[in-house]
């Protein structure tokens, strides 16, 4: 989320505790590497993959996103880069108009949770608003996200997909492509090998 990360994390913070937080944070911080050791554990031709991000936007400035989040200190974006230094390629996943959507639609949340903190919860219209549903826009990028694997992975290659718990990209995906899951029941990484063309 940007420039809305210390919000939320000041929100969470309040909300569940210091601890809790630090707890939170070293279970990322180990799924990470989990993830890592099963993706290295993988018999993959790193120059016949591409890698796809969640958040990740169609900009022509992928790798400059990645590194600079990577310099911040997310392990996922360090993952991707050492994939990239192994041959694999990096495809810009999301659009920015859906994206930037959903930030505003976070933004506005993350308003009324703070508004509302210690006083009473917030009211169920505040959570959608007039600038749309959660669901709704998440429902959006999968389509989005799947449309763009479809069209940028070629017949015998492998895609790996970065995506957060609450994404579901793979019930988009045409039949041709074959999906595994990194993570068995959190799909965080998937590995997606192309079996046919789509037409």
């Amino acid at each position: 989320m940007g420039s809305l990360a210390e919000r939320l994390e000041r929100l969470y913070r309040a909300r569940y505790g210091a601890a809790e937080w630090e707890e939170r944070t070293c279970t990322i911080r180990e799924m990470w590497l989990g993830i890592a050791e099963r993706i290295n554990a993988l018999e993959i031709n790193f120059s016949r993959a591409k890698v796809y991000q969640d958040g990740l936007p169609v900009c022509g400035k992928e790798e400059l996103i990645v590194r600079d989040l990577a310099r911040q200190g997310s392990l996922n974006h360090r993952l991707v880069l050492q994939l990239l230094e192994r041959g694999a390629r990096l495809v810009g996943t999301e659009s920015p108009e859906l994206l930037l959507r959903e930030y505003q639609l976070v933004k506005s949340q993350l308003a009324a949770a703070e508004m509302y903190r210690g006083q009473v919860p917030a009211p169920a219209s505040a959570a959608g608003g007039a600038s749309g549903n959660p669901q709704t826009a998440l429902l959006e990028r999968d389509r989005f996200i799947a449309r763009r694997i479809e069209e940028t992975l070629a017949e015998g290659e492998t895609g790996i997909l970065f995506m957060g718990f609450a994404h579901e990209v793979h019930r988009h995906l045409a039949d041709s492509i074959k999906v595994q899951f990194l993570i068995h029941r959190l799909p965080f990484g998937r590995d997606v090998e192309r079996k046919r063309p789509v037409r």
